[in-house]
């Protein structure tokens, strides 16, 4: 393990062997928070970077069907299951220290096989002119006896957070509560919005929906609008205030180790951190970051997130996505 931390040490010294590199990253996020960073890296490296975006599913899948003959040298992830998936099959080069020593552990893996690199929170989203909050359950898992909510709910339900959302349900609850909570959703008819967060929260400034489970960003973009519109948290450890992380991580076939070490370093730099959190309200994973007022800080919010393993993600997902497929839902 010491020599492992040393190599990677070394590795980021090389800055300056660096140019005329080529690097492919596979990424899951998408390019507005992407190709600000892979530009700015270009500039200050002289490195190329070619980027194949795709859902997380997609290029997992890629990832699978390419195997050793895989052109990517990076993962950049939207969602803890996805990267889970790829670490459990051994596909990640394990980072040293002097990589994730300055970043947050609430979220690394212990195996230290990818990088988180922001943190999202689920959330309940509410219109303001309609709910009160006090009105709303201390657990998601009460919110399917809120009969007065039925047909003004909306929800994500082929949106990954949301079924990393379910996959932890199981971890914690089971498959049998898991399948009755989403059967009690169901029973209040709630408004799917397949992917879309955004045509969500627009639809709750229109008055269709009076509240959304969404990830807090979401709600801090439209505070920007002065839409209606409100973040609930539920009581502290409640699965349905879930953290969930990005992150990236170095694939054991990439030819180009140093480089794809370097674009992990730059991805957790301060000023692609601050980038993030301006861009998207995402959570930074290092310290010493100005947070918005509208924010709750970090160290308030994490602690409101149930401890869930993210290695127990991956397993569940599939479980997840058959009972939303049992359900009629997917």
């Amino acid at each position: 393990m010491i020599r492992t931390a040393l190599t990677l040490s070394a590795l980021l010294l090389a800055g300056s062997s660096l140019a005329q590199t080529t690097l492919t990253v596979y990424s899951g996020r998408a390019k507005t928070f992407v190709d600000p960073i892979v530009q700015q890296f270009e500039r200050q490296t002289g490195v190329k970077v070619n980027v194949r975006y795709g859902t997380d599913a997609q290029l997992v899948a890629a990832l699978r069907e390419e195997g050793a003959r895989s052109p990517a040298d990076v993962y950049w992830g939207n969602s803890v299951g996805a990267l889970g998936e790829l670490a459990s099959e051994g596909r990640f080069t394990k980072l040293g220290t002097a990589l994730t020593r300055n970043v947050s552990d609430d979220y690394l893996p212990d195996n230290r096989a990818w990088l988180p690199t922001t943190v999202r929170f689920r959330t309940l989203a509410y219109n303001t002119s309609k709910i009160k909050p006090e009105s709303l359950p201390d657990s998601i898992l009460d919110l399917p006896k809120m009969t007065s909510l039925k047909g003004r709910i909306g929800w994500t339900v082929s949106y990954p957070s949301f079924q990393d959302f379910l996959a932890a349900m199981i971890a914690k609850y089971g498959e049998a509560t898991t399948k009755t909570w989403i059967e009690g959703m169901k029973a209040l008819q709630p408004k799917d919005y397949k992917t879309s967060n955004v045509a969500m929260l627009e639809a709750m400034r229109a008055g269709e929906i009076d509240v959304a489970l969404t990830n807090h960003y979401y709600i801090q973009r439209v505070n920007r609008l002065n839409y209606p519109i409100d973040t609930y948290f539920f009581k502290a450890g409640d699965m349905g205030n879930l953290g969930n992380a990005t992150g990236a991580g170095i694939l054991k076939t990439s030819k180009n180790q140093a480089a794809a070490l370097r674009f992990l370093q730059a991805l957790v730099a301060k000023d692609a951190q601050t980038f993030f959190l301006s861009v998207n309200f995402e959570y930074p994973v290092i310290g010493n970051i100005l947070q918005p007022t509208t924010m709750l800080p970090y160290a308030d919010v994490v602690k409101r997130s149930p401890k869930i393993d993210p290695t127990v993600l991956p397993k569940n997902i599939e479980k997840a996505q058959k009972l939303l497929r049992d359900a009629g839902l997917l």
